[in-house]
């Protein structure tokens, strides 16, 4: 809900939530104080609530605009906290916009994006993680995906964080008792605390750690295919994407901009990205998408390194990017083998590389993939549900530990520590929206869906 849109108590909503265009059913949802008044603009009443009933929706010259089921939710007991009223329409383009120029003609106004939702939350119905699990349940394109939405939407996150709160202010207790009490042993509830702050310290780190996991599930495993120009980047984004999304010619330098393809990859979502062959040049073109190829290599998840087994040289093309458990792609082996096969395997064996042998214009591709496939297992199936997903969780989770490490560091001085404790505790509410800016929460209700 933007900035100077009516506040949630006084306006009623109505927005489309399924799908625009033409379908078989549409269903239209109307949330506020007004909601019972919209259904009479239609010439209609609530029937039971909960119960869906056959209606007939008339205009305000009393033609009847539809058959439709109407489902009636009073207030407190629904999505929204407040009246609401779902319309099932035939799901035609006529019907969708004639029921809803009669809301507004009747004083409802069209929902933003996210307003449903951000009503929920203002109700007290979810939570600000909920809230956003909600949005990516919608836009869950595999079973991780889904699984991961699901497992916040449930509450997950927001019982973890709730826990280390829950630890927090046990310990602001009792650092706030050694200054009420100096006459206590001092030494020993500053012991007591120690103990308590620094395990909850390394449980924050590691969720802070989980964060590129928990991403990866949510937008994808950022897979680069990296090496010299015409080593086979091409080709084997062309093999693992199953078609030809990448041009392949026998000229070096062919691709100069990123490529990105999405996969699957038994339930996960990988997004593979070809790139320009690294190389110095003097083609300002190319050197841009040099530029363009490294940074994208260099924020990925995992990186598959091409080299031309049958070259004499050039192997080592993006060689400094790679990072122990990348993929060696010697590629080629169909030729006579040259330097660069033996000298590449040999750095990939120092680096803690693995390494496959292959003829991508045979059956390579299906070897990469199997190697694709055990490290999307071993590397995303080992997240402890429902992992931070977002940067904002990620930097809440950083300021809270940042704040319970400068504690521990002035644990001699119990009321500076018990202040950084607070800040360590705000910090994590922020996760759940119990505390944070206006600009923060129109920021994650604007990416939702209209009619969410």
């Amino acid at each position: 809900m933007g900035p100077g849109a009516p506040s949630a108590g006084t306006s009623t909503i109505a927005a489309l939530a399924t799908t625009p265009g033409r379908s078989a059913v549409a269903v239209i949802r109307v949330s506020g104080p007004g909601a019972r008044t919209a259904l009479a603009a239609l010439g209609i009443k609530p029937g039971r609530p909960r119960q869906a009933v056959l209606r007939t929706l008339r205009g305000a010259d009393g033609e009847a605009l539809d058959r439709a089921l109407v489902l009636w939710f009073p207030a407190p007991h629904s999505y929204t906290g407040q009246d609401c009223a779902e319309l099932h329409l035939h799901g035609g383009r006529f019907v969708i916009q004639a029921v809803l120029d009669r809301l507004t003609q009747a004083g409802v106004r069209l929902a933003e994006p996210g307003e449903f939702t951000r009503r929920a939350f203002e109700a007290g119905k979810l939570d600000l993680a909920q809230a956003e699990a909600i949005g990516d349940l919608v836009d869950a394109e595999t079973k991780a995906q889904a699984r991961q939405a699901l497992a916040q939407l449930d509450g997950e996150l927001s019982g973890r964080q709730r826990e280390w709160r829950e630890g927090l202010v046990e310990i602001r207790a009792r650092l706030e008792a050694l200054v009420d009490f100096p006459d206590e042993d001092i030494d020993v509830g500053v012991d007591l605390a120690r103990g308590r702050m620094e395990s909850l310290a390394v449980e924050l780190a590691a969720a802070v750690g989980e964060l590129g996991r928990g991403r990866a599930i949510r937008e994808g495993w950022r897979v680069a295919i990296i090496g010299a120009p015409n080593a086979g980047k091409s080709t084997l984004l062309n093999a693992l994407a199953a078609r030809s999304a990448a041009i392949v010619t026998e000229i070096p330098g062919t691709t100069r901009d990123v490529i990105e393809v999405p996969i699957e990859l038994d339930g996960y979502r990988a997004l593979l990205a070809d790139m320009a062959g690294l190389r110095d040049t003097d083609d300002p073109v190319e050197r841009e998408g040099v530029a363009r190829a490294r940074a994208w290599a260099a924020d990925a998840d995992v990186r598959l390194w091409v080299v031309d087994g049958s070259a004499a040289d050039g192997w080592e093309a993006g060689s400094d990017l790679l990072r122990p458990g990348d993929l060696c792609v010697l590629n080629k082996l169909d030729r006579p083998v040259g330097a660069a096969a033996e000298a590449a395997a040999v750095f990939a064996s120092r680096s803690d590389l693995r390494t496959v042998h292959v003829t991508l214009c045979e059956d390579g591709g299906e070897t990469v993939r199997e190697w694709l496939l055990r490290a999307a297992r071993n590397t995303l199936e080992s997240v402890d549900f429902p992992a931070a997903t977002r940067i904002r969780h990620a930097r809440a989770l950083a300021d809270a530990r940042d704040a319970l490490n400068r504690a521990l560091g002035m644990l001699e001085e119990p009321e500076l520590a018990a202040e950084d404790v607070r800040l360590a505790s705000r910090a994590l509410s922020r996760i759940t929206g119990e505390v944070g800016a206006e600009d923060v929460l129109d920021k994650v209700f604007s990416s939702f869906c209209i009619g969410k």
